[in-house]
């Protein structure tokens, strides 16, 4: 005979919360009948899983979930993971309960707040988590190396889950006595905007030498159709500007795509330029100054 808490624990990873378990009339005595037999076996404190069901990430989060019980979420290392970030660590498993509801010592990372809006959950694949851009400014506070966190704020971008301007108000919003990473976390706004790392270095490149800030991430249309998607336009100039990591492409069919988008853009009026990785990290001093020059071409 099935367990009267199977269904529910194949809905959470193979796992059950003893609150859940007396929700289906499961006492005391029948979860130590269950414990004996080896149908269940202590996961976390208050949760159980069913013998025999896989081990994963998400069910460590679910664990977590399911211990810390009503008003926690996800958080931090473990939401930057959930979120796809780039550069987030490798399943991780971290957790914000609000203060007032820390009880005893659990087997994770967990962290407190006073503050956790609306604004700032949501969920992802079904869990509870602190929003992107939440979670970024938690990283921020929680001192992660800045590459990282550059790459949390570039990639929450790039997805459309957080944007430079909602995470500069919500900044404002959190501000306060305490929140060490703010100062970073301006500085690194000040370049934000690209996809990519690379598409930082270039921005900040301009930034530096006095150049105008480009509009990132503009889409081309032409007769109702979408003629490319650029990592850069200089509006007043009317320059494109592609960065990337590509040494190039290698099929004809490729070179052929390449040619006839670069093409479709002059055709607007566009002037197209193209950087490199090597020329952006490592040539600085060139690719500033034959901006320089394209800038103020006629």
């Amino acid at each position: 005979m099935e367990p009267p808490f199977a269904a529910l624990a194949a809905a959470q990873f193979g796992l059950v919360s003893r609150s859940q378990l007396e929700a289906l009339n499961v006492s005391r005595s029948m979860l130590r009948t269950f414990l004996q037999r080896g149908t269940l076996a202590a996961e976390a404190p208050r949760v159980y899983a069913i013998v025999g069901s896989p081990c994963s990430w998400h069910r460590s989060l679910m664990a977590g979930l399911l211990c810390l019980g009503g008003e926690s979420w996800v958080s931090h290392e473990a939401a930057a993971a959930l979120h796809g970030f780039d550069r987030a660590l490798k399943e991780p498993v971290e957790f914000t309960v609000m203060r007032r509801r820390r009880g005893s010592e659990v087997p994770f990372a967990v962290h407190t707040t006073t503050c956790l809006p609306p604004i700032d959950q949501v969920k992802v694949a079904g869990f509870p988590s602190t929003s992107a851009t939440r979670t970024i400014i938690d990283l921020a506070r929680a001192r992660i190396p800045t590459v990282r966190l550059e790459a949390a704020i570039d990639s929450a971008v790039r997805t459309g889950a957080s944007a430079p301007i909602v995470l500069a108000s919500r900044l404002g919003d959190l501000r306060g006595p305490g929140r060490w990473g703010s100062l970073r976390l301006d500085a690194l706004l000040i370049d934000s905007g690209g996809h990519t790392i690379l598409e930082r270095r270039f921005l900040q490149l301009m930034r530096e030498a006095g150049l105008p800030r480009p509009s990132t991430q503009v889409v081309h249309r032409r007769d109702g159709r979408t003629l490319a998607r650029v990592d850069f336009v200089f509006e007043e100039q009317s320059v494109v500007v592609e960065v990337s990591g590509r040494k190039g492409h290698a099929s004809d069919a490729e070179r052929a795509k390449d040619a006839q988008r670069r093409n479709e853009l002059q055709d607007v009026g566009r002037r197209v330029y193209e950087y490199t990785y090597q020329e952006v990290i490592n040539e600085p001093g060139y690719v500033v100054r034959t901006m320089r020059e394209r800038l103020t071409r006629q």
